[in-house]
């Protein structure tokens, strides 16, 4: 399952900013405890984390196509307590592995009944159970404590209770986290998405290096090096991003759902997770039926081609996914007289000088318009600078849908502007995408290489898909909005020599 994100009713989780930002969290200290367990050896370079230089993959989890250790999880739940089904893992054309019907299914009818017992949460047992009290001791967040529980667990191999299931996890799961810099940099270049890999990369290895220094360096026996570093974390947090739900009906409790999480996404159903109480089981309640052999999805919330890149590692087909968005970077110009001014209001909404917003085939947010206002205001209007920021911003309760019709058309052109350079940055990718120098002396680098350009490809063709459509309609209303002022124009003129 490609991670899933709910932004109301469910979900797997929307966005990640475990240190908010770089900050790190501040730990308390407990005495140590003495416990050794046996590592596996996977060595990566540990001189400078952020420059890990792998020489062993992570020694667990399977191929993302593998059914044969998928078969031994689902055999091992139903040995669990997990309840008959009407699905099974097959191989599938979205998603690799998914979850099939056997039987027909009714629209609205409750699958899965997944117990609390089978799932993984902050409050598991751990195998070591020392290693577990350390890091509640010191408040260690639900994310990075999960993640550093996926990793102890794998490391107890068939002695952890959780091996069949960690045996089925991919071993390299689909995320932004396994690029390197320089692929982001070029494959990413004309998308703002880019910056968000960027991040979330910097809080992965930040959140990694703030246990390694608080945590992990002052219990070696309990986090052996060899277990706990970047590597094994980047695949711990892969599958959490593509994974972990938060469960409303639980008190929005996070938690890894095995089996449900091989249910792949569509963007074309509305079907999520949840906690029923009265069966006392995560199930999904479908939204239309299936046929035996049909596969069976969910939806993984309401996003973008480039948020389910980012979290889950998979663009769909252009045209199908109706949430989709393009973020559309606006900035003020340095050169503007009242530059200082402007940005100073901005930065009491918690805004910047240059700010990114989401544009849809339908449309732009009304915040965009506010901002664009600002930007392009004169200094005849400062005294309302701080209600274009207020309206700019989604924090304040501020009326927004403000109107400057003195400056309409220069907000429009602003926009129009920014839309037609973010274009252009696009059609360069593009262009040039068909003639990217590939490594063809390695065939594993080569397919690597196609895949992700693939990826890139549909990502931009996609967003730029949006930006097109923008620039009609501001093109449009600009237009109108000139031949207006013509008509007037040239109306004033005639009554102008009616009257000589």
């Amino acid at each position: 399952m490609a991670e899933a994100t709910r932004l109301f009713h469910t979900t797997l989780i929307p966005s990640f900013n475990p240190l908010h930002k770089t900050k790190p969290y501040t730990y308390s200290h407990s005495p140590p405890i003495i416990f050794h367990k046996r590592p596996i050896n996977c060595s990566v370079s540990t001189s400078d984390t952020t420059k890990a230089t792998v020489t062993q993959k992570v020694p667990w989890g399977c191929d993302i196509d593998s059914l044969e250790n998928a078969s031994a999880l689902q055999k091992w739940l139903s040995e669990s307590g997990l309840p008959p089904q009407k699905m099974a893992i097959q191989r599938v054309e979205v998603g690799e592995r998914g979850l099939v019907a056997l039987k027909n299914i009714r629209k609205g009818e409750n699958l899965l009944f997944v117990p609390p017992s089978l799932c993984i949460t902050a409050d598991s047992e751990w195998s070591c159970t020392e290693a577990g009290e350390v890091l509640k001791q010191n408040s260690v967040p639900d994310w990075p404590l999960i993640a550093t529980y996926l990793i102890s667990e794998a490391n107890f191999m068939e002695s952890s209770r959780w091996s069949n299931y960690i045996s089925a996890l991919p071993r390299q799961p689909y995320s932004l986290l396994y690029w390197r810099r320089e692929e982001l940099d070029r494959y990413l270049e004309a998308s703002q998405i880019r910056e968000r890999a960027i991040e979330r990369v910097t809080n992965v290895i930040g959140t990694y290096n703030d246990l390694r220094l608080r945590i992990f360096s002052k219990y070696p026996h309990l986090f052996p090096e060899e277990v706990f570093n970047i590597e094994t974390f980047k695949w711990s947090f892969g599958i959490l991003f593509s994974r972990l739900v938060r469960l409303p009906s639980m008190d929005g409790r996070v938690a890894l759902v095995p089996w449900a999480d091989m249910l792949n996404h569509s963007c074309e159903v509305e079907t999520f997770l949840d906690y029923d109480k009265s069966s006392k089981g995560v199930v999904c309640t479908t939204d239309r039926p299936y046929q035996p052999g049909e596969q069976v999805f969910i939806s993984y919330g309401k996003k973008s081609n480039g948020e389910l890149l980012l979290s889950y590692g998979f663009v769909p087909k252009e045209g199908t996914n109706p949430s989709d968005s393009v973020e559309l970077s606006l900035s003020l110009k340095k050169s503007d007289k009242c530059y200082k001014e402007k940005l100073e209001a901005l930065r009491k909404y918690e805004l910047s000088g240059s700010q990114c917003f989401p544009i849809q085939i339908t449309g732009w947010p009304m915040e965009l318009m506010a901002y664009a206002f600002l930007a392009v205001s004169p200094p005849s209007m400062s005294r309302q600078f701080e209600e274009m920021a207020a309206a700019a911003s989604n924090k304040n309760t501020a009326k927004k849908d403000l109107r400057y019709p003195e400056i309409e058309e220069q907000a429009l052109q602003f926009i129009l502007d920014c839309c037609e350079s973010s274009i252009s940055k696009y059609n360069r990718f593009l262009q040039a995408s068909g003639s990217m120098d590939l490594d063809v002396t390695s065939p594993k680098q080569l397919n690597r290489r196609l895949f992700l350009k693939q990826l890139a490809v549909d990502l931009c063709t996609s967003e730029r898909r949006i930006l097109f459509r923008a620039q009609y309609i501001l093109r449009r209303r600009l237009r109108d909005i000139r031949s207006g002022e013509l008509r007037a124009l040239s109306l004033f003129d005639g009554l102008r020599k009616l009257f000589k």
